[in-house]
């Protein structure tokens, strides 16, 4: 029950914080990138550090780094798939998600030696 009330607590602060910051720039569509991922990210590290310690964290936030260079490829495969090949959003995102699946587990498993 501790867990819980340390996450909602940690992540609302947290959460809070980066639309604060997302607010204060230009254009205002980084509020919804700087309300999300990066808040949570930290919430959980800020957490897992205190839980499992730093070295925990550390191969938790390898994963998040995996995860990320993952949906960078499978933005741009979308993007290829809509633009060059006319695909409508559905079948498009669906055929990305192999490209994201193929890079976040190639880089675990490349690299997982790291996380």
């Amino acid at each position: 029950m501790t867990e819980y009330l340390l996450r909602f607590i940690a992540g609302g602060v947290i959460v809070s914080a980066f639309a604060i910051l997302g607010d204060m720039l230009k254009p205002k569509s980084f509020a919804g990138l700087l309300g999300a991922a990066p808040s949570v990210a930290l919430a959980t590290l800020s957490i897992a550090v205190v839980q499992h310690g730093p070295k925990y964290a550390a191969a938790e936030s390898w994963t998040m780094i995996y995860g990320a260079i993952a949906l960078a490829c499978y933005s741009v495969a979308v993007c290829q798939l809509l633009i060059r090949f006319h695909l409508s959003a559905l079948p498009a995102t669906i055929a990305a998600f192999a490209v994201w699946l193929v890079v976040a587990f190639g880089l675990l498993a490349g690299f997982g030696g790291a996380a």
